[in-house]
């Protein structure tokens, strides 16, 4: 008797995912390429020409991967965040919030340390830094720890008229869900490091760990591992502003391979494609 899937987690293979690079061989030189010049282009740049650049890109990173959530930040907040964690400050104009301030920590930490193995205890700091109240808006959250034992679903419209998108694993097994995450995130994989970034984004939103604050953290892993592929301590190109741009297509595809067979050869291509433009 064939057992009824709804989603990808569901599946008698999970988590293996499959896929097939043969089209998007271009897409990847292409890539590498345009990192090549992006990295010759900082290494002849000064020192505070660099810092500007850098400072410029964390910027736009907040401010954007929180609108895909729907939540606009301050932008003179965020910039006094950024001025204050490299150093900078001033302090007669210092408007940054434990928000913003928080989660410039996790961006910085994202591409400083992409080295370094992510755990839980890492996981859980980022969670901690982006809801240092211990709320989502009104909501009072789990913060530092896994999601609460209520069935945790991706939704939208209003209230009565909900639409269901995307139902994450049952709190139960979260646990073993993410020991295998971490397992590969931090395991020296065959998989290119371009092609890594995507499966760990993907992997992170199946799971849905956390009350709050999963996509953010996604896209952050996928800097992280962007950051590690590219051996670089300095992004000078933001993944969550091109995510942005399209922000439809990234919910659209995330929603399909979500609720797909193990295949995510799409969401690698759409990835990678974001990447390029980015």
């Amino acid at each position: 008797m064939q057992t009824y899937q709804t989603y990808i987690w569901q599946n008698s293979n999970w988590p293996h995912f499959t896929y097939d690079l043969t089209d998007y061989q271009a897409i990847l030189q292409e890539i590498c390429y345009q990192q090549g010049l992006l990295d010759g282009i900082s290494k002849g740049l000064s020192e505070v020409h660099l810092l500007e650049l850098q400072s410029e890109t964390l910027a736009l990173d907040a401010v954007t991967t929180s609108e895909i959530e729907g939540e606009i930040l301050s932008r003179d907040s965020v910039r006094s965040s950024i001025l204050k964690k490299l150093g900078l400050r001033n302090e007669a104009n210092d408007r940054s919030t434990v928000q913003t301030d928080g989660l410039i920590d996790v961006l910085l930490d994202a591409s400083k340390n992409s080295d370094k193995s992510f755990t839980p205890d890492r996981l859980y700091s980022w969670h901690a830094a982006l809801f240092p109240t211990g709320y989502s808006g009104m909501l009072k959250i789990n913060v530092a720890s896994y999601r609460g034992e209520e069935p945790m679903q991706v939704v939208s419209g209003p209230i009565g008229k909900e639409k269901v998108h995307y139902v994450a694993p049952p709190r139960d097994q979260v646990e073993i869900e993410m020991e295998h995450f971490f397992e590969y995130i931090n395991t020296g994989e065959n998989d290119n490091g371009y092609v890594k970034a995507a499966i760990v984004h993907l992997w992170f939103v199946i799971i849905h760990p956390m009350d709050d604050g999963n996509g953010r953290i996604a896209r952050a892993l996928s800097d992280m591992l962007l950051a590690r592929a590219e051996n670089s301590l300095v992004r000078l190109y933001s993944m969550s502003a091109a995510i942005n741009d399209n922000k439809r297509g990234y919910y659209d595809i995330l929603e399909q391979t979500t609720c797909s067979d193990m295949n995510i050869t799409r969401w690698i291509g759409w990835f990678l494609e974001t990447v390029l433009q980015a």
